[in-house]
């Protein structure tokens, strides 16, 4: 079975497109929402659009203090434990996978054979037509709202953009999900990506299509720069704020670091070019 895990204290809106898009990959969503005073009817809004969903199920509800990407994580790992030898999908409300050949079973079955324990993938950030920060829309494919495809944040914040996407589930994985603590060490402290327990990267590379950036991130990026706490990174998202007032609430699809490909309005592992970069 695989399962797939996520953590919600926001981005409802995206509930649904997350829903259609991971339920050809797993065999259940797996959700566990994270109440805060921002948010105080999260739990009865997640119900209501899951009711339908046989596969879709509520598996925790905590409340505490908003924006703590910390505690998040730690309640990512507190469920993973609860099946330490099942596979995991690990994808925040606003990360939708790609995998190579389009196929998750493939890919298990080869860290099955290899002894492999984790893949891991990166961002490719996604963005509305001209680099709008688009209100989303329920009845219009996610992809098709944003067909812009980048690598901006790390340019504009020093975000990490690192993911962890698939592991199995007694293995601790470091705040943000970017990295895996495995024996007491931090994956990127092993010889850059090469542990032994991640699936090769050059064959392995899982793409995280990130939608974080409808129209209501911009207020949410403030928030939490305004926050000024260390468990929020609020340091980078004080970058990425100054940047977005910078160019007026609107990305750059010029910007040649940013790598921009344009128009790609279909999930397709190999449509963006740039990816081997």
């Amino acid at each position: 079975m695989v399962r797939l895990l996520t953590v919600i204290g926001h981005g409802v809106n995206l509930l649904p497109h997350f829903i259609k898009h991971y339920k050809r990959y797993v065999d259940e969503i797996n959700i566990a929402i994270y109440k805060t005073d921002l948010y105080p009817t999260l739990e009865e809004d997640i119900n209501e659009i899951i009711k339908d969903h046989d596969n879709v199920k509520i598996v925790k509800v905590i409340e505490d203090r908003v924006f703590d990407w910390e505690k998040v994580t730690a309640l990512y790992n507190f469920i993973k434990d609860q099946k330490p030898f099942d596979w995991w999908v690990i994808a925040d409300i606003d990360e939708f996978h790609l995998y190579p050949d389009d196929d998750i079973i493939s890919l298990i079955n080869d860290c099955e054979e290899f002894g492999w324990d984790i893949v891991r993938g990166g961002f490719i950030d996604r963005i509305g037509e001209d680099g709008e920060f688009v209100e989303l829309k329920d009845d219009v494919s996610i992809w098709e709202q944003f067909p812009n495809a980048g690598f901006f944040r790390y340019h504009m914040s020093k975000a990490c953009p690192n993911k962890i996407c698939l592991i199995r589930g007694g293995i601790q994985i470091t705040s943000g999900q970017h990295y895996a603590n495995i024996d007491g060490h931090t994956t990127w402290k092993w010889q850059g990506w090469g542990h032994p327990s991640i699936a090769p990267i050059p064959s392995y590379s899982v793409q995280v299509h990130h939608f974080k950036w409808d129209k209501t991130s911009i207020d949410r990026v403030k928030a939490v720069a305004e926050l000024n706490q260390d468990y929020s990174y609020s340091d980078e998202y004080f970058k990425m704020f100054t940047e977005l007032l910078k160019t007026k609430y609107k990305i750059n699809l010029n910007k040649k670091e940013y790598m921009f490909e344009l128009g790609l309005i279909y999930p397709e592992y190999n449509r963006y070019k740039g990816w081997n970069k």
